[in-house]
């Protein structure tokens, strides 16, 4: 990965203007328009102008959507092979010179009006899809550091619908351009293809992640290779289901929008635009708040709070549509009569919330999945999620289906899917507790404080460490899971375990019980033999020193288990660094000890919103650490405020 310091930028859209991210994000732009040009385009066609007596408009869309999709089930395999063994800026530019040829044959079959030439460009602009997948996502983890890489996700989300709002709106217009639409479409899809082929010439080289792999040819095999080695990464792999159910969800939508605005709100064609104009805006400043919102970390505590605003909104836009009424003599509304009814502006502002929070819950489980994938099969990983994508959308198709010939109503399949929604997401938090755990972080560091973390770089991106914090109150751990964009396994008094929903919450995090040497042998004996198993994984193992929480507010002498973990890691071989740590201002808050009848007595002692913060030091070799010294270090930190 790419080191830059944290202040490489201030924010996602200053990306645009480096070489390393600018020519990348251009190029998928303009891939991403030029798809959803041709395809519109070429539906309207063949839904208003043409007359093909094997194709009838009924059809149409359906036949172009699953031929669009079946290169993703036959060859993302053999594209995420490709893209782990080649320079992956020489495998965007073949696929950019792909669409162009393939844009060349598809502009003869507008001019000539051929459905059939037309199809077969479909199914080659999928397969265009499908190898450019794969790179798509395993470059930008190469590019852009941990920081950047939510923001990252965040613009090519946030770029890829508003790529596809476009390209759907100048289809539509230009095919219908009285005698020179379908000569204006083809120059528009060979321009496209052309301005992003000149874009990818300066995207920066990424070097092959694995140079020496041999490529299995047969898609049925490496597909099933591909989901067991997307699987070795429980998290990873029950990610790439979250990301494929959001597909599914959006699916549901995306493919109702026309039947929506006709059959329930009663608009025209100009209504079911506007739908898809809320739904693509919704998405995209969805994306684009996530690195406002996890302040430029990848910070997966906002997927459950994406998936309980798809949830309530969904749910919702049911009841906002049940009372739609037909208007006079059974017209269909246009844009301004639409817009003019108070009630659709609850329908759109339902459609704008539900996809905004799609955006929030999407982008860091993308994220998660660049940064926890092991580079070498990156690309694989990420073909696997295009695999598991298009048979979820598959099935999202099939099942809307049914229950629309089952005499459900949209508003009732919209309901529908809200509500299997929360239990799907219900059902993957309870799976993989990481992404509630981070969720309770991230509620707590911004909703009932105000957590100010400086110093966070010092926290190791990838490999093992120790984190030694003093310890001021109930919730300290929870506020070093905020500030940390990995998993931390706490090593804590096991009296700790008895305090109601944080002890719960503790045991979710598998935080590590510890107890006094003459209390509790086995316990003892039990947590360093844990810790050292941790840090023998690569994974961070956090520690308060001071073996409880202060009750003075002062910094108590740091007892010796720190350097009983050093020995154990050394004996396995680790030398493993230690970050020291300080809470500040958190004594007096609700958690704290500071009230004599005890910790959280007093909820509003100091207001709402209560400022604290977290100042990380730099990391000290284990050779040199000592209680003694290790404690001024977290003193010097603390004296910082």
């Amino acid at each position: 990965m790419t080191e830059h310091s944290a202040q490489s930028h201030p924010n996602q859209f200053a990306l645009l203007a480096q070489r390393r991210f600018a020519p990348f994000f251009w190029t998928q732009f303009a891939g991403a328009a030029n798809d959803n040009l041709f395809k519109f385009a070429f539906t309207v066609m063949v839904t208003y102008q043409l007359q093909v007596a094997w194709l009838p408009p009924s059809l149409a869309g359906l036949v172009i959507g699953a031929l669009f999709i079946l290169p993703f089930l036959l060859f993302s395999a053999t594209a995420g092979q490709l893209t782990d063994k080649l320079e992956k800026t020489r495998i965007i530019r073949f696929v950019k010179n792909l669409e162009i040829a393939i844009m060349l044959v598809a502009a003869a079959g507008f001019v000539a009006g051929s459905a059939a030439v037309l199809l077969a460009c479909v199914f080659l602009m999928g397969l265009h899809s499908t190898l450019f997948g794969p790179v798509k996502f395993a470059y930008l983890p190469q590019a852009l550091n941990e920081r950047e890489l939510t923001g990252g996700n965040g613009m090519v989300e946030m770029g890829t619908f508003v790529a596809i709002l476009l390209g759907n709106v100048a289809g539509g217009l230009l095919v219908a351009l009285p005698q020179v639409g379908h000569t204006s479409v083809a120059v528009a899809c060979v321009l496209l293809a052309l301005v992003g082929r000149a874009v990818a010439q300066v995207i920066p080289a990424a070097p092959a992640t694995d140079p020496g792999l041999v490529i299995n040819w047969n898609p049925v095999s490496e597909t099933w290779r591909n989901l067991q080695l997307a699987r070795s990464n429980l998290v990873v792999f029950r990610s790439l289901l979250g990301i494929s159910w959001m597909w599914f969800f959006g699916a549901v939508f995306l493919s109702q929008f026309p039947s929506f605005a006709k059959e329930v709100l009663h608009g025209n064609e100009q209504v079911a635009s506007l739908l898809l104009v809320v739904f693509s805006v919704g998405i995209g400043t969805g994306s684009l708040l996530c690195e406002v919102l996890s302040r430029r970390h990848v910070e997966i505590g906002l997927v459950p709070l994406g998936a309980i605003g798809m949830s309530v909104f969904a749910i919702d836009l049911y009841f906002a549509s049940r009372g739609a009424a037909a208007p006079a003599g059974g017209q269909v509304m246009g844009l301004a009569a639409f817009l003019a009814d108070p009630g659709h502006w609850r329908v759109m502002a339902d459609l704008a919330g539900l996809s905004l929070f799609a955006g929030l819950y999407s982008v860091p489980m993308y994220a998660l999945i660049q940064l926890r994938s092991q580079p070498t099969h990156r690309a694989r990983i990420i073909a696997a999620n295009n695999i598991l994508n298009a048979l979820f959308m598959i099935a999202s198709a099939v099942l809307a289906g049914a229950l629309l010939s089952a005499g459900f109503t949209v508003p009732q399949i919209f309901l529908f899917t809200g509500i299997a929604n929360a239990v799907v997401a219900f059902y993957i938090f309870l799976l993989v507790p990481e992404y509630l755990l981070r969720f309770v972080a991230w509620v707590l560091s911004r909703l009932v404080y105000r957590f100010q973390v400086r110093g966070d770089e010092h926290i190791p991106t990838t490999g093992a460490a120790i984190l030694a914090c003093n310890h001021v109150s109930f919730v300290d751990a929870v506020l070093l899971m905020a500030a940390s964009p990995r998993p931390i396994y706490f090593v804590m008094d096991h009296r700790i375990f008895r305090v109601p929903l944080l002890g719960g919450l503790f045991r979710l995090a598998k935080a590590i019980p510890i107890a006094p040497q003459k209390d509790d042998p086995a316990t003892y004996e039990a947590a360093f033999e844990r810790a050292a198993q941790v840090l023998r994984e690569g994974d961070l193992l956090a520690i308060f020193p001071e073996g409880g929480i202060t009750r003075d507010g002062q910094l108590q002498p740091f007892k010796g288990g720190i350097m009983k973990i050093i020995e154990r890691a050394r004996a396995g071989g680790l030398e493993v660094p230690v970050v020291p740590m300080a809470l500040t201002h958190l004594w007096g808050s609700y958690f704290s000890r500071i009230e004599s009848g005890g910790a959280m007595v007093r909820p509003f002692r100091r207001g709402m919103f209560n400022r604290v913060g977290l100042n990380v030091g730099a990391q000290v070799p284990a050779r040199q650490v000592q209680p003694e010294p290790l404690r001024e270090r977290v003193a010097a930190l603390l004296a910082r405020g």
